[in-house]
């Protein structure tokens, strides 16, 4: 069995004139990005790599949600289709057991939908935790089941 963390970015601010991948997180999105590392350790879980956009937002949300994970920055995260991130984590060492992909919307949620049928909302700091029993190498739409879903915004 692997364990597959769909994270996306905590809550970013919107500044006029800086570029898109250079939008920091907000206040409540530090907290929020905190938080959702504190609900995935208190789960038993524990990434053995990140997969992480190498957006400001999403690198910010992944350091403090894993401030002891192994952090690999992957430039095909950012604006990434589902399709693209499927095929992002076949190419995963298939050594690993838990892998977070830290990354965008619609993408992330997407992907999460596609692998482990649902029907939750992604917002900002949410993860779905998706268990899949093939190989990374063989990982296909409709083979995850979901475990859990968290929401900075649902009690």
């Amino acid at each position: 069995m692997r364990t597959l963390i769909v994270l996306r970015h905590a809550k970013a601010a919107q500044v006029p004139g800086l570029a898109d991948r250079e939008r920091p997180l907000t206040g409540r999105g530090e907290r929020d990005a905190a938080r959702a590392g504190e609900e995935i350790r208190a789960a038993g879980l524990g990434p053995d790599v990140v997969l992480c956009s190498p957006a400001l937002r999403t690198r910010r949300t992944a350091e403090l949600a894993f401030p002891e994970a192994e952090i690999s920055y992957e430039g095909d995260i950012y604006e990434a289709y589902p399709d693209e991130l499927l095929e992002l984590l076949r190419r995963s060492d298939p050594g690993l057991g838990t892998v977070v992909l830290c990354g965008h919307n619609p993408g992330v949620h997407e992907l999460a939908v596609s692998l482990a049928d649902g029907d939750y909302v992604f917002r900002p700091g949410a993860f779905a935790v998706i268990q899949v029993e093939s190989a990374w190498a063989d990982l296909w739409p409709g083979e995850g089941r979901l475990l859990t879903h968290w929401d900075p915004k649902e009690p």
